[in-house]
């Protein structure tokens, strides 16, 4: 029997077992390996596709023009295609739904993480879900029939379809992104932190404001980002809402934003104007590009602090 055994072993049997280890990692490794280069692959042609698709229009407008003219008429006998409004109101809009929507996100997130019974945070959070399941054009109908005629009545305006009105519905739908990334970057937070500050005679509020968010800090920056992008990227539910006019950006008027000019037109756009159509496409990647790029910038300054 010990020879057998150690002839087993010399023919090998053992070596053979390593070898296919061996290759099964290294199959793994290069799966996994071509998944990111998938990602990565996508991003490039959508990148390389807008540049090249939005370009050409830019270089026939004029840079100046195209980014800081203030009328849009790519219909027109002599059309204008200068973008500056939808820029504004992109940024007017997408700041009013974090002003409004990060703090009331936060705040649930560190009563659902720290403060709430079993029992109430399970139903919140099923809540929560259920708004980020929720299609966009249900939350443009909803805002189109109930908001947009309150805002109608309360401000004596001709249309409630205003700046106002999508403000309001973006900031509802990123409240889902920032409260379930929060809460999950404030429940990781090592209870380890939190009994040593109520030792040292902190309260509660105190410790999970002065302890527990700083420590979660990139997760919770990370939840803003999400919710950035989930409101300047909108499209169905801010044109439902908010008039889809051309004007430079004001709370009661009707406003259009990059993303509905885009949606609004390229059905039946033609020659220029569907080039000018890109090259908004472009200026669109171009602000979610930097804004991921800002974040990554204070993440890393607050590592290092």
């Amino acid at each position: 029997m010990k020879r057998i055994l150690k002839g087993n072993g010399q023919n090998g049997l053992a070596p053979k077992t390593k070898g296919t280890r061996a290759a099964f990692e290294t199959g793994m490794n290069l799966l996994f390996f071509l998944c990111g280069a998938v990602a990565v692959l996508f991003v490039l042609f959508i990148s390389i596709y807008l540049i090249v698709s939005g370009l050409p229009a830019i270089r026939e407008i004029g840079l100046a023009e195209f980014l800081f003219g203030d009328t849009w008429k790519s219909t027109g006998k002599e059309p204008q295609f200068g973008i500056l409004p939808f820029i504004l109101t992109s940024v007017y809009g997408t700041a009013g739904a974090i002003v409004v929507g990060v703090p009331i996100g936060f705040l649930t997130a560190v009563f659902l993480s720290k403060l709430a019974g079993p029992r109430v945070a399970a139903i919140i959070r099923t809540a929560v879900e259920l708004l980020s399941g929720i299609p966009s054009v249900v939350y443009g109908l909803i805002g189109m029939t109930v908001l947009v005629p309150a805002i109608r009545t309360a401000f004596h305006l001709a249309s409630g379809a205003t700046l106002l009105a999508a403000i309001v519905v973006l900031a509802i739908m990123v409240l889902p992104y920032i409260i379930s990334v929060s809460e999950t970057a404030l429940s990781a937070v090592p209870k380890e932190y939190e009994e040593a500050s109520l030792a040292l005679g902190a309260t509660e509020i105190e410790t999970y404001f002065r302890v527990s968010v700083p420590a979660a800090s990139s997760g919770i920056a990370a939840s803003v980002v999400l919710g950035v992008g989930r409101a300047i990227g909108e499209a169905m539910a801010v044109m439902m809402v908010a008039g889809n006019v051309a004007n430079m950006p004001s709370l009661l008027q009707s406003v259009r934003f990059l993303t509905t000019a885009v949606a609004s037109e390229m059905s039946y756009s033609s020659g220029l104007q569907r080039q000018a159509l890109f090259s908004i496409a472009l200026v669109l990647f171009l602000f979610i590009m930097l804004i991921n790029a800002a974040l990554a910038v204070l993440l890393k300054k607050g590592k290092k602090s």
